[in-house]
């Protein structure tokens, strides 16, 4: 189940560079929090309670319902429909995650590894997520589209760090979220700020801010 999990959620990455749609986006986050809590299930389990009840709290409450509502919230009345501000074409971005995500699979299963099969399909999985992730916030212009790509590198840095652990790091999990939230809630302020004064929300007009020279 978990090997299963793990290529739907490559898939899922796989289909982001394809579409240009914010919303698909953004439902695409809350996909992301449900296939992470589903992993978690299974690699984890229900032993501990507290664990467990945090677990829910995390990739449930936060990741699935939370962040994307924020960002819904923030696309309120900004009429921001499509991401037609993509440095390169859609077609080049599919070739190129399919091409970090063959190149992931590849390196994972090299002879020197120790790690389990599942383990080294999720390692591949979120490696590849994360710099995919990566890859698609420096070809895209759009402020809104750089946040959803970090809140998506940071779902891969939680689905590596429960790689690489037995047991769930809660501190830095916690210690993750609340950077993510904080993060989540500043650009969407940045958002609203770079809207009303440029009428836009591509990070270029970003660009024309500098200091005054001061002769």
């Amino acid at each position: 189940m978990i090997n299963t999990l793990a290529v739907v959620y490559g898939l899922v990455m796989v289909y982001v560079s394809a579409t240009s749609r914010v919303k698909t986006h953004i439902k695409i986050l809350s996909l992301q929090g449900i296939l992470l809590f589903l992993i978690c299930y299974f690699s984890v389990g229900t032993g501990s309670a507290y664990t467990f009840t945090f677990l829910v709290f995390e990739t449930l409450v936060v990741k699935t319902i939370a962040i994307p509502g924020v960002l819904n919230t923030v696309l309120r009345g900004k009429n921001i429909y499509l991401s037609n501000d993509l440095r390169i074409p859609n077609i080049y971005s599919l070739i190129i995650t399919s091409g970090i995500i063959f190149a992931s699979f590849i390196a994972s299963n090299l002879p020197s590894s120790s790690l389990d099969p599942t383990a080294k399909l999720l390692l591949s999985v979120s490696l590849a997520s994360i710099v995919i992730s990566l890859f698609f916030i420096t070809t895209r212009k759009s402020v809104v589209t750089s946040i959803i790509d970090y809140v998506m590198m940071e779902n891969a840095i939680f689905l590596l760090s429960l790689t690489l652990s037995k047991e769930m790091p809660i501190i830095i999990s916690m210690g993750v979220l609340l950077d993510v939230f904080i993060a989540v809630f500043i650009l969407g302020f940045l958002i609203n700020k770079v809207s009303e004064t440029f009428g836009k929300e591509h990070n270029n007009a970003l660009k024309m801010l500098k200091d005054s020279d001061d002769d």
